[in-house]
């Protein structure tokens, strides 16, 4: 009798700690632990537009989605910019760059002045609910990259001095059409 009701006891502890443990997302590639954290993150982040809107990565599946955190005075995270906007314009369909300020020492109106004189076509968003705070562990540039089905792939810290080839490659790679 005692190792019957041990038994069922297992049976109904085991799946309830199973359910309670882990992410649900079943994000389909080996992650860190780090970048495990960040796919939970941006699985629910929303930033909002220059124009007050809220927008999610999540909204834009279909699409290999580039979540860049950046600010105004930060060098190399602006040396990238021309290289993002000329993938954009490379692969219309398949790839867009939300450009996620940090709202640290930026503000609203310091991205919006950047916006209008530089001509990148890129998704600005400023970071509203500190999402940035929960998965950059070092510093910016960051840079996320979500999958046509909004998972990540990867994140990373800087810039490589090749970043057009390596973001083309990611493209290329996780691209639907």
């Amino acid at each position: 009798m005692r190792n019957t009701l041990f038994a069922l006891f297992l049976v109904t502890l085991i799946p309830a700690l199973l359910s309670c443990s882990g992410s649900e997302r079943n994000n389909p590639y080996e992650l860190s632990p780090h970048d495990e954290k960040v796919d939970e993150v941006l699985a629910e982040a929303t930033f909002q537009d220059l124009d007050g809107n809220e927008i999610s990565p999540q909204d834009l599946k279909g699409k290999v989605v580039m979540v860049d955190f950046w600010e105004t005075w930060c060098g190399p995270c602006l040396q990238v910019f021309p290289a993002l906007d000329s993938l954009q314009n490379e692969y219309p369909d398949d790839f867009v760059v939300i450009a996620v300020n940090l709202n640290n020492s930026d503000s609203v109106e310091d991205v919006i002045n950047f916006k209008q004189e530089k001509p990148y076509e890129l998704t600005y968003a400023i970071d509203n609910n500190n999402v940035g705070e929960k998965v950059i562990t070092l510093g910016i540039p960051f840079k996320v990259f979500l999958d046509p089905q909004g998972y990540v792939i990867k994140s990373e810290l800087g810039i490589t001095g090749n970043d057009y080839q390596d973001i083309k490659e990611i493209i290329e790679q996780y691209k639907t059409s």
